[in-house]
């Protein structure tokens, strides 16, 4: 999520970062990730940041509803900084851009796939059709293509859909969501740009940033 960051935040914001070990997309691997965020939130505190975002969509989904804010609650507390969860940020854009029936793009195994679903019902949404890559090791994620994205995007029905949401900080997406937008004639939104929306609007940035989808955009104070 690194590089797509980069490539979005103006050149006067710095990124500072606390890798957290994932190597398999799985419940167990998530909740072992998610026993690093104390030590890891605090390295950032030592830089002074400004806010904390926990980059992690089915990191901050898994436990359930409200397990984005209990994330956010313990960095919070633990550092005496703002925080953000993707999964949080994800909701709040999709409220923002008044979708309430969703199509969703992931790269995840089907465990998770179930959980993402139930997420998002129980923070009010429909979900219409999911489809996913099904894959496991985290690294192999980071290293899918924007063919294979479009390819599962072709196969996708959002005819009924408000939205379309392509869920994983890892998955590299960002460059295709205007595309997208205009083969679908809808908001498309990935956890990233979700991430960085509400990272600049909790920090009062307000000027949109084009090029990356209608959501960031729409970045106003």
């Amino acid at each position: 999520m690194e590089l797509e960051f980069w490539r979005v935040l103006p050149r006067d914001f710095s990124i500072h970062t606390a890798r957290l070990k994932l190597r398999e997309v799985t419940v167990e691997g998530l909740e072992l990730m998610e026993s690093e965020i104390d030590d890891e939130a605090l390295k950032l505190v030592d830089a002074d940041v400004d806010i904390i975002l926990y980059g992690c969509t089915t990191g901050s989904l898994f436990r359930g509803v409200g397990h984005d804010k209990l994330i956010e609650s313990r960095i919070e507390k633990l550092t005496g900084k703002p925080a953000i969860s993707t999964s949080g940020a994800v909701i709040s854009a999709l409220r923002f851009l008044k979708a309430e029936k969703i199509s969703v793009i992931t790269p995840y195994i089907d465990e998770l796939n179930v959980l993402e679903e139930r997420f998002l019902v129980g923070n009010g949404f429909k979900v219409l059709d999911l489809k996913s890559l099904n894959i496991i090791r985290n690294v192999d994620i980071g290293r899918v293509t924007p063919n294979v994205i479009m390819d599962l995007f072709y196969k996708l029905d959002y005819s009924s859909s408000d939205a379309i949401f392509i869920s994983c900080t890892n998955m590299p997406t960002l460059n295709l969501i205007e595309r997208l937008e205009e083969i679908a004639g809808m908001p498309v939104l990935s956890s990233n740009s979700a991430s960085i929306w509400a990272v600049l609007k909790r920090l009062n940035y307000g000027f949109g940033i084009k090029g990356y989808g209608k959501l960031l955009a729409s970045i106003r104070n």
